[in-house]
């Protein structure tokens, strides 16, 4: 049985949680988050505590135990605080801005590329190097940040490229000339 899964999820005085089976419905100040989860869980609310019970004694339900609890735990610090990811650019001429609901990336390519940003998702651009991805759930803030940083990823020789902040990237020795 999962030690992290066994373990309680207080909440917190703002926050309200609906179970309807195995669909999950949690409300607080920064926003609304809704998940179904695996049948070979349970869900239950005492008061102002959420725990996850596993139906069964086969590897799926156990797998499922401590995973459903990390997200459900991560589902309610969302709706209390935000989660943010900081996305840094470097190189020459490679900038982003924001327009409206689009993020243009600048990125040496011969044409910007416009990047929609998801329901959810608040993105600030600071310096126009600097990005700043926020949002109440956990999942989507990484998969965002993952998104940007997939169009120019950090090459190795200049270090340019886009990178989430305090990524550390091994540099390589470029040709000797003889």
């Amino acid at each position: 049985m999962s030690r992290k899964g066994k373990l309680p999820i207080v909440l917190g005085d703002k926050v309200k949680v609906g179970i309807v089976g195995s669909e999950v419905t949690v409300t607080g100040p920064k926003g609304v988050l809704k998940k179904t989860f695996a049948s070979c869980v349970k869900i239950q609310q005492d008061s102002n505590t959420l725990t996850v019970i596993p139906l069964g004694s086969d590897r799926l339900s156990q797998a499922m135990h401590g995973t459903a609890r990390s997200i459900l735990a991560n589902m309610v610090r969302g709706v209390q605080e935000v989660f943010s990811k900081d996305l840094e650019i470097q190189g020459v001429g490679f900038k982003a801005a924001l327009n409206g609901s689009v993020l243009d990336l600048s990125l040496g390519f011969s044409h910007a590329i416009k990047y929609k940003i998801p329901e959810g998702i608040a993105i600030q651009v600071k310096d126009g190097t600097k990005v700043r991805v926020e949002g109440a759930d956990k999942h989507l803030v990484g998969q965002v940040a993952a998104h940007i940083k997939y169009y120019y990823p950090v090459e190795p020789y200049k270090g340019k490229g886009v990178r989430i902040a305090g990524e550390f990237v091994r540099h390589k020795e470029g040709k000797k000339k003889a």
